[in-house]
């Protein structure tokens, strides 16, 4: 019989199991990992929002005088201010994302503390830029 050595002896393995729909909301996301899901999120957004409110806002304010009072009208209103903030969030949280993974990609802060670092960065950053222009576009000051 062959004598068993250390090389021959299967060491325990982690077992990784799928997580089920009901515990998506329970799972415990690193930094980086919501930062690259919010920077999809924020693309996709960002992309559907082009030619369905951008384009035709945008079309609104070149074409006269009289479009441009229109599109006055329609972005004084609160609900487009809304959503209006809300892709002002998407861009700046894209932008600042982009410029991480832009850093990320020449091997700079690809060690765990310091990507965790620069995600919170990402979105202490965007998040306060958002609110700043927020402020200023509502009017504050």
């Amino acid at each position: 019989m062959a004598e068993i050595s250390d090389k021959n002896v299967a060491k325990a393995r982690p077992v990784f199991r799928n997580i089920h729909v009901t515990q998506i909301l329970r799972y415990r996301l690193p930094w980086a990992g919501k930062v690259s899901i919010l920077h999809r999120v924020s693309g996709a957004m960002l992309f559907l929002a082009l030619p369905v409110i951008l384009l035709p806002l945008f079309e609104l304010s070149l074409t006269s005088e009289l479009s441009f009072d229109r599109f006055r009208e329609v972005v004084g209103q609160w609900w487009v201010k809304l959503i209006l903030f809300v892709l002002l969030w998407g861009y700046l949280h894209h932008f600042c994302a982009g410029l991480r993974y832009l850093v990320l990609d020449v091997h700079i802060g690809t060690e765990k503390e310091s990507a965790q670092k620069s995600a919170i960065a990402v979105l202490a950053v965007s998040l306060g830029l958002t609110l700043l222009i927020g402020l200023k576009f509502f009017g504050v000051f």
